[in-house]
């Protein structure tokens, strides 16, 4: 019988013991679903994509491990934003991150209290933010400075000074674009330029207007930044290169890929950047009081190979400003 008690005496105790344990176990973490809208195609805009998933790291945020990432890719297709939105709004993720106006439309239609992460040219003319200090809603994240785009006409004029006719490839569908065509034309009318405008809202439409400008008696093309441009940027370098036209671009991709000529923020840099307020957000911070980062660095890109091959020089004032030198 003493045997039984003691028996007894020592299974109560170790269910005392062990019933502390299970009454504090913590449940499983919901790990944080992040949808992203990316404009272009995946073999376009995967290095984009990779430049944020590597922010994200630098963060803390491993994927596959504390945060799942939703990608979808509209593949420079307009109409595909609405309905990618629509569906990452309902795997119920915690954030959108959207890096082009259109997807960022498309989020903002699509839920008003998700959280949304933007990059875009113009956050205040496309209604996104009431400000850039106190965005004022559910979308912050990051904005270049549109004035880059008169800054691109300068830096053409500059290597090109008796140029006086300049087409510009724009996209009246991209806010971003409408923004730049206006700064651009401000920037022209300072350098007595006279600007010759190609509106672009399709892949198709990118070549058709391209292919018509050989009639048009350009002196020099100014290609602006977008989901739509970005997409379609072999196609806007080879046809320009076809043409012996002279260019400058809005990313420096473009250049890499043999274009004459970029200035622009770094869009990988940018991508990288935007996991900082993404990880903000996530750990309790509101879009709404989260101030638009702006781009303040530029990078100044020029081919070598590209302007013997058009016949012309940089000068050596662009050279020394230049950023980066492709031979």
């Amino acid at each position: 019988m003493w045997c039984n008690t003691v028996g007894v005496i020592v299974m109560l105790t170790l269910g005392i013991l062990v019933v502390p344990r299970a009454s504090h176990a913590q449940p499983p973490t919901k790990v944080p679903r992040i949808g992203i809208l990316m404009g272009m195609a995946p073999e376009m805009g995967q290095h984009l994509f990779d430049a944020f998933r590597h922010g994200l790291r630098e963060q803390g945020w491993i994927e596959g491990q504390n945060i799942l990432l939703e990608l979808r890719w509209a593949e420079g297709k307009l109409e595909r934003f609405a309905d990618l939105a629509a569906e990452l709004v309902r795997l119920k993720a915690a954030l959108l991150f959207a890096p082009n106006t259109p997807g960022t439309r498309a989020a903002r239609d699509a839920t008003r209290t998700i959280p949304i992460v933007a990059i875009v040219g113009d956050p205040i003319g496309a209604g996104f933010v009431a400000s850039l200090a106190r965005p004022g809603g559910n979308i912050t994240g990051l904005s270049p400075i549109l004035a880059s785009t008169g800054k691109r006409l300068e830096l053409l004029k500059e290597l090109l000074p008796t140029a006086s006719r300049v087409a510009v490839l724009w996209n009246p569908a991209d806010q971003s674009n409408v923004a730049q065509w206006s700064e651009v034309q401000v920037a022209a009318q300072a350098l007595g330029v006279t600007l010759h405008s190609l509106e672009a809202r399709s892949t198709a439409e990118v070549e058709q207007v391209l292919a018509g400008l050989t009639r048009e008696r350009v002196d020099a093309l100014l290609v602006c930044g977008g989901y739509l441009t970005m997409q379609t940027r072999k196609q806007i370098v080879a046809m320009a290169a076809q043409q012996q036209l002279p260019a400058v671009y809005s990313f420096r991709e473009f250049v890499e890929g043999g274009g004459l000529m970029g200035y622009s923020p770094n869009l990988a840099d940018m991508y990288r950047r935007a996991a900082t307020p993404v990880d903000k957000i996530l750990k309790g911070a509101t879009p709404a009081e989260l101030p638009v980062e702006q781009a303040m660095k530029f990078d100044l890109v020029l081919n070598l190979k590209t302007a013997q091959a058009l016949g012309v020089t940089f000068p050596p004032t662009l050279l020394i400003l230049a950023d980066e030198v492709i031979k």
